[in-house]
Formats: C-alpha cells, sequence, structure tokens
C-alpha cells in the first residue's frame, strides 16, 4: 500500500516534507500557508505522515520563530519535524577498503555517524556473511527498506551493478537480489556520488546547482540542477576520473591507461609522492605531513592542473557556477584545496563574467540515502513501480 493513493496527493506530501526538510520544525497553518494549500488538507496529511511515523510532534510552543499562533487566542500549534527517533532504513555504504553501517531515521542527519563497520572482502560471498553478522545489532522492528551507496557503473533501475573499476569483484553481480535473500525487504542501490551529492542538497538547501566531486579510491562526479539529481540517458554518469589525461601513461582499474584518478585518487597521490621522495613513509600519512610542511610541490601541482581541466570541463558543459569537494583532498592542507580550486577557476568559462565558488565540505552520504528512500520508498511518485511497495502505514 503506498502512503498517499492519488497523484495530487503524493505531490502536495513531497512538497510538504521537503518544506519540512529546509526548515526544520513547523505547524500545521504554517504549512498550509507556505505551501497554498487549505489548513485542512494540510492537517490530513500531516495526520497520515504522522500515524505512519513520519512525522513526530514536538511539545506545544508558543515561540514566535517556530509557529507561533499568530496573535490567534486558543490552544498553540504543535510544532512538526520528521522523525528522529525511530531507525526507518538501514543504511550501507560499500566502500572499495571498508563497508560502513547505520541503522536511520527519516530525520536526515548534517553529519554521517556509522554504527558499525569492517573491511570489504574480496567476494561477495563473504561481503553478505560479514554483513549480515555486522547489521544484526542494528536491526529493529518497522525497518522500510535497505539503502545502499556503491561505487562504479550502476544501474539503479535494475539493482545491478554494471562495472567497478576500484570493486571488481561487484560488476555484473545483482546485489539488490542478493541482500533481500539475507532481509525481506525493499533494496535500494544508489550510486555513490549520487548519495554524496543528495546529502549535501539536503543539508545546504539553499545550494540547488553544484557539481559534487569526491576524491578517494578513485575520483566520481555527479551533477545537481534546480535542486534535483541530474539522470543520464545511459546508466552512467559523472565518471570524471576516467577521463585520460595526456603523458600520463599509468594503467588504470578501468582497463584503461592514463586516467585523471591515477594521478589524483589516495593511490595515485601516495604513488607520485613515493617517486618523488623515496626516502620518506610511502603512505597516505605520510604524504599529508610532507604536504602540510612543504606545501603544493611541482608533481603535485601537475596533478591537480590536470584534475581541474576535468572538473572545469564539466562545469562549462553543465552550466554551472559551483564545484563541491568531498573526501580525501579535503582532509589534506588548505593550500591544496586553495591551489585546486584557484586552477579550476582559471579554466571556468563563467569566471569570465561571474563568480565560481569552490566549496570543500564533509561527505554526507547516509543523509543522501535517507533522501532517497523517502523518495522512493515512503512517497513515490508512481503507484506501479517495484520499489513502491512499502506500506509505512501500516507500521
Amino acid at each position: 500500500m503506498i502512503l498517499v493513493p492519488s497523484k495530487m496527493g503524493r505531490i502536495n506530501t513531497r512538497t510538504l516534507l521537503s518544506r519540512l526538510q529546509k526548515v526544520g520544525t513547523s505547524c500545521r497553518a504554517d504549512l498550509a500557508r507556505l505551501l497554498g494549500i487549505s489548513q485542512p488538507t494540510a492537517g490530513r496529511i500531516v495526520d497520515e505522515l504522522l500515524e505512519a511515523g513520519v512525522l513526530e510532534e514536538l511539545q506545544e510552543t508558543n515561540d514566535s520563530s517556530a509557529g507561533k499562533n499568530n496573535g490567534r487566542l486558543g490552544r498553540p500549534s504543535r510544532l512538526l519535524r520528521l522523525d528522529a527517533a525511530r531507525p526507518r532504513f538501514l543504511a550501507i555504504h560499500l566502500g572499495v577498503t571498508e563497508t560502513l553501517l547505520a541503522a536511520l531515521p527519516v530525520a536526515l542527519r548534517s553529519e554521517d555517524h556509522w554504527a558499525a563497520r569492517f573491511p570489504t572482502p574480496g567476494s561477495v560471498e563473504q561481503w553478505l556473511e560479514e554483513l549480515r553478522v555486522a547489521a544484526e545489532p542494528l536491526l529493529h522492528k518497522g525497518l522500510w527498506g535497505v539503502l545502499v551507496s556503491v561505487p562504479g557503473i550502476l544501474d539503479e533501475r535494475e539493482g545491478r551493478v554494471l562495472f567497478s573499476p576500484n570493486l571488481q569483484w561487484t560488476s555484473n553481480v545483482d546485489l539488490q537480489s542478493l541482500i533481500r535473500r539475507v532481509w525481506d525487504l525493499p533494496v535500494l542501490l544508489v550510486q555513490e556520488e549520487r548519495a554524496l551529492a543528495l546529502g549535501h542538497h539536503a543539508a545546504v538547501p539553499e545550494h540547488e546547482d553544484f557539481l559534487l566531486v569526491d576524491f578517494g579510491e578513485g575520483v566520481g562526479g555527479a551533477v545537481v540542477v534546480g535542486g534535483k539529481i541530474y539522470s543520464s540517458p545511459l546508466p552512467i554518469s559523472g565518471e570524471l576520473g576516467h577521463t585520460p589525461v595526456l603523458g600520463n601513461w599509468r594503467p588504470c582499474g578501468c582497463g584503461a591507461a592514463g586516467c585523471v584518478e591515477t594521478l589524483v585518487s589516495t593511490r595515485g597521490l601516495v604513488q607520485s609522492f613515493a617517486l618523488a621522495s623515496p626516502k620518506e613513509s610511502p603512505t597516505w600519512s605520510g604524504f599529508a605531513c610532507h604536504i602540510a610542511e612543504y606545501g603544493v610541490t611541482p608533481w603535485l601541482a601537475e596533478a591537480l592542473n590536470a584534475a581541474a581541466v576535468v572538473i572545469a570541463g564539466a562545469l562549462n558543459a553543465f552550466g554551472l557556477g559551483r564545484v563541491v569537494f568531498t573526501g580525501s583532498l579535503t582532509d589534506l592542507a588548505p593550500e591544496v584545496r586553495e591551489y585546486l580550486a584557484q586552477a579550476v577557476e582559471r579554466g571556468t568559462m563563467w569566471a569570465r563574467f561571474g563568480k565560481v565558488e569552490c566549496l570543500a565540505v564533509p561527505r554526507r552520504r547516509s543523509a543522501g540515502l535517507v533522501a532517497v528512500g523517502i523518495d522512493r520508498l515512503v512517497i513515490p511518485m508512481s503507484e506501479g513501480r517495484e520499489d513502491a511497495r512499502l506500506a509505512v502505514a501500516s507500521v
């Protein structure tokens, strides 16, 4: 059973939830006014969401900053917010080196807090077994679904990883069906950079147009336009890391040579550092300490310039003036971020006419996963979709 049966009801409900995500708390009357719908309609939607466990009521208040009665006499309004108490989703990040888990409520969190983790093994059978053990303490009655962030080229509709250069055992594996064998719940797979982009937009809703670039074991991106994640005609997008760089002949996990991620991924940077400074510890921490002491060295500047050309090209192609950086490069000395930002700006055409904004932010993967869960499990726009099977009103 879908939460709201009519199309207009779903639109109003999604709009109401989106407003609550932005403002945090509100009352029925203010929500009706902000959305331009009648108070009875807003009240009916709120009652359904309260019964389903999507919203929760706070104690009564007369605080003018949170829905004061606007001079009206009588019983003060009760504030509403997304339910932050009851876990509704099992969130999983399948990373190249580590798998992370958390039981998450509907309320979006501004920072990631993973409750369990284990090293990602080398086969799907091992991964499923370790996943089962790690998730056991996190399972709660009333979970609505399993949300999984995965790397690589992902067909989200089919729930299948088509190709993963850095985690090759997931390629052509139907993870969605396999996870359903472990838990009898709806399972959604989300490409990892898309989850990060949705998480950033959920945490900073005023950022409605941006390119997110994540640095780690690889380099990937995702685009948000008008507050919506960009969806390409093909099940592939944001593969910035697999753009070849002239003069670079390093082999890449994708099977090609010269990809930019072989220069600016964590592995690529450590490899270059080891070649440039053979007497120092060839580790990420050793590299970070070296950069903190010596700043942007010539070989690092060359790698950052190569990444900046790729990023600036994407900004020019999409017509965007904001890029959001997440991942390993954001943990390095500020000089590295500043150098990359300046190099991106030099290559972006919009810098001639306006401002190009480059921001470094923390990863907000769990918020992005919950946003997908709300969008596709709690209030899907289509009644016929396979992932719209969740009877949230029955919990």
